[in-house]
């Protein structure tokens, strides 16, 4: 039986979750997700990329919007305008609900992983979400103008200053979530979805005890640079601003000796030669459900062949 772990963060990501879950039952995969982003936000704990995976695995997500949830509504946020009330991070009718019960939750003394199991549940997910750590981890990203909360930049300001740096606060002090070390007692191999390397990765990467963790297996990559893009959000625009190549190559050395293997989009399939580890060259743009399936398929073998 193959058992791998997937890392994961944001829209992209979630895409691939989806397809993983299509193909391997709970038994087989466990999706660890970034909280980077998580911040209080008009007295509610606010976990985005923890919900863009619950949305996208019990494919309630918006496809149109990429985040939150389908059929929404917004008469909440649009009496908070009425009202004069900071309205900058779009919180719908439906998604209000899974943020008071979180918030509900963890007033009440519960975990970030327990409320987590609580809204899988509830959502019909069998497939365990792993929050990468039950301590409070804050993404920040420094640009000319001073500091800003990784939402205040990505949201609030469109992701328009310039970046000059990151840095992760309480990072030094937290500990992994501790399901994740059990599960790679006898894990076969670890998968880094297609999410930006340096706010969706590098906060989990960077966790003290992962890394030497992750060293004791195989592990993949996607590449979430194509063509020089970003399928979705600002990895592009954040790479060139700190000086790197927008390149599937550039992604590869940033991971390092980390990887065993990378994948990367026919549309870049001339980098593969620049790429000194295993390599594979295929469609990773992912439109359709079977998209999904069959990038997933494509990685567990992958995986499978390198272990």
């Amino acid at each position: 039986m193959t058992k791998i772990l997937a890392i994961t963060g944001g829209v992209g990501g979630a895409k691939l979750a989806l397809g993983l879950s299509k193909i391997l039952n709970e038994k087989e995969v466990l999706f660890l997700v970034n909280t980077g982003d998580d911040f209080q936000h008009l007295g509610l704990e606010i976990s985005p990329d923890v919900d863009s995976l619950l949305y996208a695995l019990s494919e309630k997500n918006n496809p149109e919007l990429g985040w939150g949830r389908k059929d929404e509504s917004w008469n909440f946020i649009s009496t908070l305008e009425e009202l004069g009330t900071d309205a900058w991070f779009r919180l719908g009718d439906r998604d209000l609900a899974l943020h008071i019960t979180r918030t509900q939750a963890i007033a009440q003394g519960k975990s970030l992983q327990e409320v987590t199991d609580h809204l899988s549940a509830a959502l019909g997910i069998k497939h365990r979400i792993a929050p990468m750590s039950q301590d409070r981890i804050s993404t920040i990203v420094e640009t000319p103008e001073g500091k800003l909360g990784f939402q205040e930049y990505f949201v609030r300001e469109k992701c328009e200053p310039e970046v000059v740096n990151f840095h992760f606060e309480g990072i030094k002090s937290a500990k992994p979530n501790p399901i994740v070390a059990s599960w790679m007692e006898n894990c076969d191999g670890i998968l880094i979805c297609p999410s930006n390397p340096y706010v969706s990765v590098d906060p989990i990467l960077k966790v003290p005890g992962y890394q030497e963790l992750f060293h004791s297996k195989p592990v993949i990559a996607v590449s979430p640079i194509v063509g020089g893009l970003a399928i979705k959000g600002p990895a592009a625009k954040m790479m060139k601003e700190l000086g790197v190549p927008p390149t599937p190559t550039a992604v590869s050395e940033h991971y390092g000796d980390l990887l065993s293997g990378f994948i990367l989009d026919e549309t870049d399939g001339d980098q593969a030669n620049d790429i000194s580890i295993p390599s594979i060259v295929t469609q990773t743009v992912m439109v359709t459900l079977q998209d999904r399936i069959d990038l997933a398929k494509l990685c567990v073998r992958f995986l499978e062949e390198l272990a």
